[in-house]
Formats: structure tokens, C-alpha cells, sequence
């Protein structure tokens, strides 16, 4: 099933994310998934973020099951909480180190020896 964003609506700190599930004989599902604002702070998760993450918490879901109205848990944040920081630390470890330090010889090759 594909899922299309369709928009969301805020009902005082929790944000509802409408998407539309897209089934393989082109059939039309309506699906709301929300996200607590207070906690996204906690785990410092970006609200651009948030329609991506809540698309991935109806990827996960059982096929076939009744369910219409998702919620993005606490759990969710954690997971991807910890995953995005060792993401970080993996960039940072891949970063080239600085430049080495200058040699106290620099231009002794153009300069020619020193009598």
C-alpha cells in the first residue's frame, strides 16, 4: 500500500497527520496519525521530520488491520531518537581529521641549502 500526505490539523499540542493509503486495485483509504509536539522537543526531532516518521508508522503496520487512527508513540521518538544520533556520531567518525601540521622545513626545497 502506498500512503499519500494529505495535510494535518493541530488539536492544542498534539498534531493529527492525514494520509491517504493507496491500495493495489487503486481503492482509497483515509488514515490520521498523531504526534505529540511536548515529546518531539524532548527528542529533539525536527517538526519538518514528523509527516516522514508518521508515513513510517503506517509502513509498519499489519496489512489488514481495522485500525484508521495511528499515534507516532513515545517509543517511536526514542527509536529514532537513538538511531539519528549514532547516524551523527557514524558522520562525524567518517569526517576527514584536520591538516597535518607544517613542517618547520616548508620551502627548504626551492630555497636551496643555506651555506
Amino acid at each position: 500500500m502506498d500512503y499519500v500526505f494529505t495535510g494535518f490539523r493541530q488539536d492544542n499540542s498534539v498534531r493529527q497527520y492525514s494520509f491517504e493509503g493507496i491500495d493495489a486495485d487503486r481503492k482509497r483509504t483515509a488514515f490520521t496519525v498523531g504526534a505529540d509536539l511536548a515529546l518531539i522537543r524532548k527528542y529533539d526531532i525536527r517538526v519538518q521530520e514528523l509527516p516522514l516518521l508518521c508515513r513510517a508508522v503506517l509502513e509498519r503496520r499489519i496489512a489488514g488491520e481495522p485500525r484508521r487512527s495511528l499515534t507516532f508513540t513515545e517509543e517511536d521518538m526514542r527509536t529514532h531518537a537513538t538511531s539519528a544520533a549514532a547516524a551523527r556520531e557514524a558522520a562525524a567518525h567518517k569526517r576527514k581529521s584536520g591538516r597535518r601540521p607544517v613542517s618547520p622545513r616548508v620551502g627548504q626545497a626551492w630555497r636551496g641549502p643555506r651555506p
